[in-house]
């Protein structure tokens, strides 16, 4: 199974824990894990099942996983969740982000309800089908190795719901807790309806920081709701990589290019100079097949964002190309210096390199050693070889 080390939840229609669960299946966790994860909590036989089907909500496809349970109405306190999981059979991380759901719902319930965290008692989310929700999740996600899950804005939608407290506005009083105290943001629903429910938002909350980081992004899972509203109900898992950091702040080039086959040949060096001389970081020249078998040459060049337009211009002026092809890079970069070095022959000036503060690079200015080999009728090489001698000095510890 692919492991990720970054995921980000883009919850368009809400979240539950049944929804997550369908997200990470979706995005290849085995359904035969996850009844595994289950069945390692010790559960009583025959009070549960679990079952994954492919659906559509709207016109997209999902995976819907369903979980139910057989026991009745049960009142459950925390330190009774906390002991099944204490003796189940599954990976410390799993127990520990599973304990800290129901901690916090716990926090919220015990708010709301202006008791203490010890005395709450749990209703819906107390029972089995909530109890694997949270387990699953916790465990689909150390499965599919993602340590760093961040999520977008919650949608919250608006009427009236029944728990066993009775009839409850929507949001349920808990959920509008468990996101106040994270300080979730939330956005206008698609329509009313509770779309994010408790076992969901403590599960987002408890897991994942709001935001969106940037990520190399390799696969996405889709989870189906139960519901069918008018809008797709369903929530995506995007999986991929975290960036390095020292990547996220290169800087940001663009890249203009090229191709042309009508242009005089003798135009490119004057073009490439003037190019460069407007801002361009590099200029290049490649020779291309063009149609017909034509021969032909692509300028390509990159600059900063600020120049894009000046530069593509003057491809758009001076060549006689009708169009400019633009895409963004990113560049690495060392660090680079300059120092002047005599030679039997004069100055001359050598750029150095450095990497991470070693200094790795030093190369003679070649202009400096034509300059100085046609002043003095001496052979170019002769004057180049005194100057590569004289900035291998510079690389010695």
């Amino acid at each position: 199974m692919s492991s990720f080390s970054a995921g980000h939840l883009d919850l368009p229609s809400g979240v539950s824990g049944d929804m997550l669960l369908g997200c990470l299946v979706d995005a290849g966790w085995p359904v035969e894990q996850l009844v595994a994860a289950v069945q390692a909590l010790q559960l009583p036989a025959g009070s549960w099942s679990v079952h994954a089907e492919r659906v559509t909500r709207g016109p997209v496809a999902a995976t819907l996983v369903q979980v139910s349970a057989t026991e009745g109405p049960v009142h459950r306190h925390l330190r009774e969740i906390e002991a099944l999981l204490a003796a189940a059979a599954l990976p410390s991380p799993v127990k520990q982000r599973a304990g800290a759901v129901f901690a916090r719902l716990a926090a919220a319930e015990a708010k709301v309800h202006g008791v203490g965290i010890e005395e709450i008692h749990f209703h819906e989310v107390g029972a089995i089908d909530a109890i694997i929700d949270v387990v699953g999740v916790c465990a689909g996600l150390e499965a599919l190795g993602v340590v760093a899950l961040s999520a977008g804005a919650l949608p919250l939608g608006s009427g009236w719901g029944s728990s066993a407290h009775g009839r409850l506005p929507l949001p349920a009083p808990a959920t509008l807790e468990l996101l106040a105290a994270a300080g979730a943001p939330v956005c206008p629903a698609p329509g009313p309806g509770e779309l994010v429910t408790p076992t969901g938002a403590a599960l987002v909350c408890t897991l994942a920081e709001f935001g969106q980081p940037p990520m190399v992004l390799q696969r996405v899972g889709s989870g189906a709701g139960q519901k069918e509203f008018g809008w797709p109900n369903v929530a995506r898992l995007w999986l991929g990589k975290k960036l390095d950091p020292s990547v996220e702040n290169l800087p940001q080039l663009v890249k203009l290019e090229t191709n042309i086959d009508d242009m005089n040949p003798e135009l490119y060096g004057p073009l490439t100079q003037r190019l460069l001389d407007a801002g361009a970081a590099d200029v290049w020249l490649t020779p291309v097949y063009m149609k017909k078998g034509r021969p032909g040459v692509q300028v390509t060049l990159l600059a900063s964002l600020a120049l894009e337009g000046t530069l593509a211009r003057m491809l758009l002026a001076e060549t006689t190309t009708l169009g400019v092809r633009v895409s963004g890079v990113r560049r690495h970069e060392a660090e680079r210096g300059q120092v002047s070095v005599a030679t039997p022959y004069g100055a001359v000036r050598v750029k150095l390199k450095w990497v991470e503060g070693e200094l790795c690079g030093a190369k003679p200015e070649f202009a400096d050693c034509l300059r100085l080999a046609e002043e003095q009728g001496l052979p170019l090489r002769r004057v180049e070889s005194a100057a590569a001698a004289a900035a291998q000095q510079l690389l010695q510890p």
